[in-house]
């Protein structure tokens, strides 16, 4: 005679459980279950054994210890084949477990929702994930379950197969069970690294780096169309402009939408005053500050509405009906904002094809955080280049000191340059862009560029202020700003030719600061 099977059932997640349950007691499984879900099916009317009844042994510390006990675990690792394990089970009175249906406590959610580290301690489930290791680890003769996605295939197989499982469908429930658990020690492990990082600033990069990325979605191509490509949430890590944002109109994002949104929005958490950045290929093209974030918006579109055209637009400030007009008079491809006014709203949505990005600016705080570049068979990981530079350590290394509007215009540039990739070059006055040379192999190719752009859109470069994210090797670079009429310029300094440079400087009575920092981005 067949030896009836065992079910322990033990869920936080009760959707279509009892369904399942049901179907198990019609197929003869016995069903051993736990509190909450006990309870539950219990009152739908199913047979179950209560698991402190089955193992003589209650409940205890406020449910922190339900299901580790020898009768629970012996059932599951037990081989069959094995004459000894069998004796084992029959002399304590242990029934072997066939199947293990379990689910855990939603530590992920709660600490998405910022709960408070009291309660997410108390979430993190103990029982069911040793439950579902085990399980995965005796997959042959214990099938484990842990999502009700899967209860479907469970049912359909077990009709089909007059109540047996497949090898194949057992293999694919204990790898889809060792990936949960993976992942949900990778996002507790998160938990406790942010905690740390609060009060003390890691100093090493671990030896081991495990990453947890979750799908998001599939995206319709990559950088180009014949590249297959999708979006990845990494869990446990801080705040995430795109992936925290609410769409309220247009396409799915592109690959490429995705980088150029991230870059923009970035750069405008930059500035505390009102500030608007339009992006084209991951670079921004016009940047602009001003008391209120039309006039952001003008002055960084102005700056090059040659390049701003399909680009993306970045606001750190609510998107008002005016800011809205005057986006619809051109063309773009993405906006993005902490907030809409109602009718700006309306107006951006008349344009078919724009998507329309809100971001939750409260959710938003400066932390540390890994940038992590990938390589084929390896992984470059730093600091991400994310700390606000400190004015105090900069270096006035000519004649003539910087007067209050070039300071202006220098910190500005300076802010800005670090968003744009190496070699990188800005011209600016303290509150827009000018002209922005970037990606040059070449740093006196990069200040050409940027006087190039700034004159090709009119713009007088008189007076102005030059910033370069690293050092000039020869003096080349200053007598090309001189000539446009750059008064002030700011760069890391550094170069074994310095000397030649701040002369150069001096010649042309231009004001000259080192900052002693260099911010190259490729």
């Amino acid at each position: 005679m067949e030896r009836k099977k065992t079910a322990l059932i033990s869920v936080y997640e009760k959707k279509n459980v009892v369904n399942l349950a049901r179907f198990l007691r019609d197929m003869g499984v016995e069903i051993i279950s736990t509190g909450g879900t006990y309870k539950l099916l219990k009152e739908k009317g199913i047979d179950v054994i209560n698991l402190s009844d089955y193992t003589g042994f209650p409940e205890i510390l406020d449910g922190r210890v339900k299901t580790l006990h020898p009768k629970v675990f012996g059932g599951i690792l037990a081989l069959k084949e094995n004459g000894a394990h069998m004796a084992t089970l029959e002399e304590f009175g242990i029934s072997k477990i066939d199947l293990v249906v379990v689910n855990l406590y939603p530590f992920e959610r709660a600490y998405r929702m910022r709960r408070p580290e009291e309660e997410l301690i108390e979430l993190i489930d103990i029982g069911g994930v040793s439950l579902i290791r085990a399980a995965a680890k005796n997959y042959r003769e214990c099938v484990v379950v842990t999502s009700p996605e899967q209860y479907d295939v469970l049912m359909e197989e077990m009709r089909e197969r007059d109540g047996k499982v497949s090898l194949l469908t057992r293999m694919k429930f204990a790898r889809e069970a060792f990936r949960l658990t993976s992942h949900y020690d990778r996002i507790i492990e998160g938990f406790f690294a942010g905690i740390l990082g609060k009060k003390e600033e890691e100093k090493e990069f671990p030896g081991v780096l495990t990453l947890n990325f979750a799908k998001v979605m599939d995206l319709r191509y990559g950088e180009n169309p014949h590249q297959r490509a999708c979006l990845y949430r990494e869990e446990g890590t801080g705040f995430s402009p795109i992936l925290s944002a609410y769409q309220h109109h247009g396409k799915q994002l592109s690959f490429n939408n995705i980088l150029d949104a991230d870059a923009a929005f970035s750069l405008v958490l930059e500035f505390e005053e009102p500030c608007a950045c339009i992006v084209k290929h991951h670079g921004p093209c016009g940047v602009g500050r001003a008391d209120n974030i039309l006039d952001a918006f003008r002055k960084a579109y102005l700056a090059d509405p040659t390049s701003a055209f399909g680009g993306i637009i970045a606001l750190n400030r609510t998107l008002t009906l005016e800011v809205a007009n005057e986006i619809t008079s051109s063309f773009f491809e993405v906006v993005i904002a902490p907030a809409y006014e109602e009718e700006a709203l309306n107006t951006l949505k008349k344009k078919k094809n724009l998507r329309i990005l809100e971001v939750p600016l409260d959710e938003y705080k400066k932390e540390h955080f890994y940038d992590m570049r990938k390589i084929r068979g390896g992984l470059l990981v730093q600091d991400a280049d994310w700390e606000e530079d400190d004015p105090s350590m900069w270096e006035v290394v000519s004649d003539r000191e910087p007067t209050r509007r070039e300071w202006e215009a220098l910190k500005f540039a300076w802010k800005v340059v670090k968003w744009v990739k190496s070699n990188a070059i800005v011209l600016a006055i303290q509150d827009r862009t000018l002209g922005i040379g970037g990606g040059q192999p070449s740093r006196v190719d990069a200040v050409e560029l940027a006087i190039k752009k700034a004159h090709s859109q009119g713009h007088y470069t008189g007076g102005t202020a030059l910033a370069s994210d690293g050092f000039f090797p020869f003096r080349d670079s200053i007598d090309l700003a001189a000539e446009a009429g750059v008064t002030a310029v700011i760069e890391p300094g550094g170069s074994i030719r310095d000397r030649e440079v701040i002369d150069a400087a001096n010649e042309h009575d231009i004001a000259l600061v080192f900052t002693k920092k260099r911010h190259f981005r490729h």
